[in-house]
């Protein structure tokens, strides 16, 4: 059956100004964290690995899901950053949410971010995590901005309310604690909707390695990078690539991203595969790709027309993004052709 069409973004007055004012306020924390040393990302600061990759799309999909780089089978060259979340450098066993970034690099069509309409590229953004606590910038900045913090709570209730702020630190509180196994493991989301040619998706990357039996979380600071590591000198490490389709506004929101897209509600629909191939990140090659691929900008809004980010979340993230971006002075879109020897 052909997915709904009848999503639609709803944007509250002042909405401009205020995600202006949440920029600013994530680039205050990006400079004063940065002061003393390397500039670094306002949010996921901390590399686990950069590594190559392949993005596939596949020929055997439903005919309304052959939208821009899926409309026909290919495959091709990506960069991937893993990170962790949040706004420090924190060691791997405090725990927290994880990501990756892929840039699949040679799509065309006019992208979405001005001075970029005919880079050559696309960027596809996950997290380790189906939904948000929050349910937009409104509530998402004042928390990571002022949690912890002296007052920081009475702040964050005054920006967002008692009731919201109850509901976030339950939520937050109740959230499973296990820890991150390893990140060829875990299944990755993009937890916001994206625009998807007359359609609205989540994404989605699932892993076909699986956790051993008993397996414990590793005991050193960056164990992390150090499995993925040591599973990618061995052999490629893949990812299926889906999709799940907006059904209504109650069970799949555009604008509130702390509700979960259920499966049961919009089943998932594997379009392509993410390949992580074979290669050694400790070699001379690896760091090199490694510092290259940390000098990038991958941002959610680089993405073809039809693949435009939707929500609030989203639309906080195109402005957070280009400031972010230009404090760091990222390198220009790739092109394939780099060499790391």
């Amino acid at each position: 059956m052909t997915p709904s069409t009848d999503w639609k973004e709803t944007i509250k007055p002042g909405e401009a100004e205020r995600l202006e004012r949440y920029a600013q306020t994530l680039h205050a924390v990006q400079t004063q964290r940065d002061s003393l040393g390397t500039k670094r990302r306002a949010l996921h600061p901390k590399a686990h690995l950069g590594l190559k990759a392949e993005f596939t799309t596949l020929a055997d999909i439903p005919d309304y899901a052959k939208v821009g780089l899926f409309a026909k089978p290919a495959t091709y060259k990506a960069y991937a950053r893993f990170s962790n979340g949040g706004s420090a450098v924190d060691d791997d066993r405090k725990g927290g949410t994880r990501a990756i970034a892929v840039k699949v690099l040679g799509v065309g069509g006019k992208k979405i971010i001005p001075g970029l309409e005919d880079a050559p590229t696309q960027d596809f953004l996950h997290i380790g995590v189906p939904a948000l606590p929050f349910r937009d910038a409104d509530e998402f900045v004042p928390f990571v901005t002022n949690i912890g913090k002296p007052l920081g709570l009475l702040k964050i209730i005054m920006a967002v309310g008692l009731g919201r702020t109850l509901a976030i630190i339950k939520t937050v509180t109740q959230a499973p604690k296990r820890p991150t196994l390893s990140l060829a493991t875990l299944t990755y989301y993009s937890a916001g909707p994206i625009q998807f040619g007359p359609y609205a998706v989540h994404y989605r990357l699932k892993p076909r390695s699986q956790d051993a039996p008993g397996a414990q979380a590793g005991q050193t600071p960056n164990y992390l990078a150090e499995d993925l590591s040591a599973r990618i000198k061995k052999e490629p490490v893949v990812f299926d690539f889906a999709v799940q389709f907006f059904v209504d506004e109650s069970k799949t929101p555009i604008e509130d991203v702390s509700v979960e897209w259920k499966e049961a509600v919009a089943p998932f629909v594997t379009l392509g595969r993410l390949t992580l191939t074979q290669q050694d990140p400790d070699s001379a090659p690896g760091r090199k790709l490694a510092e290259f691929i940390e000098k990038l900008s991958f941002d959610i809004w680089h993405a073809p027309l039809e693949f435009k980010p939707l929500g609030n979340i989203m639309r906080a993230r195109r402005v957070a993004y280009k400031v972010s971006a230009k404090e760091r002075q990222a390198l220009a879109e790739p092109d394939g052709a780099e060499k790391f020897e």
